[in-house]
């Protein structure tokens, strides 16, 4: 089995986005990244596949030279190679990343034989656009499930099954070669050890500069969401607060006057 996971290299969002004074980028100073809790399963995915049945795998993204601390990390967990598509830093919008990878996969499988199975996050923590891996998939002519929590390879195929709308789960008997897309939940993602980071620093990084490709969507501008505004009352404290209690509960309509 040979595997290709793409991830890509994101703002970490448990901190506070702020934008650039211009409104054209998120201001990344005080920032730190990882990828897409999404492509970390893929990953994790990706190990536990190879793990089980042999095989080799290799990780991908498109990104700054930065980016080479999250093709570690993936190595680190057990991913063996690592490519870097390295770009000058600028965003690259769906059409453009999925044709530098869409290269980059040609160019790998022309190299190293080919990928039995592709794999990428269902969507990027940043800009969240769905596309990227349907149009790889359409560019290479390979068949494309999206929104995967559950995958089962087997002889020349995949079990992929996903959520349903509604409840209840569809299922994808899909050929080999795939591309296939995973949710976050599918598994539960391990960390880095220490000898694994140690072995993944040793590792060379295959890199190339992609060409930049223009004619996909334009960023105008990026907007913060309207901030929640939240507030705490305290009515009472200990048992003088029992009063404050039960009017309360009274007025919204809990208790009965």
């Amino acid at each position: 089995m040979n595997i290709l996971v793409c991830v890509k290299r994101v703002p970490a969002t448990g901190g506070r986005i702020v934008l650039a004074p211009d409104g054209s980028a998120i201001d990344t100073r005080y920032l730190g990244f990882t990828v897409s809790p999404h492509e970390e399963c893929a990953v994790e995915e990706a190990v536990r596949i190879v793990e089980a049945q042999g095989g080799s795998s290799a990780v991908l993204t498109l990104g700054p030279a930065e980016a080479e601390e999250q093709l570690r990390d993936a190595m680190a967990i057990g991913i063996e190679r690592a490519i870097l598509l390295e770009t000058d830093g600028r965003d690259w919008d769906p059409v453009a990343t999925a044709g530098a990878i869409v290269a980059a996969i040609r160019a790998q499988e022309e190299a190293n034989g080919p990928f039995d199975l592709i794999l990428l996050g269902n969507d990027s923590a940043d800009s969240g656009g769905f596309q990227v891996g349907i149009r790889v998939a359409a560019a290479l002519g390979r068949p494309c499930v999206t929104g995967v929590k559950s995958l089962q390879p087997g002889e020349g195929r995949f079990i992929a099954r996903r959520e349903a709308s509604g409840g209840g789960w569809e299922s994808f008997d899909v050929p080999s070669p795939a591309v296939i897309s995973v949710k976050e939940g599918i598994n539960l993602p391990r960390y880095p050890s220490i000898p694994g980071r140690l072995r993944a620093k040793k590792k060379e990084i295959a890199r190339s500069t992609p060409a930049w490709r223009p004619g996909g969507l334009e960023k105008i501008v990026l907007r913060l969401p309207k901030a929640e505004v939240t507030a705490a009352e305290v009515i009472g404290r200990g048992a003088d607060a029992a009063p404050a209690v039960v009017d309360l509960l009274a007025r919204i309509g809990v208790l009965e006057a």
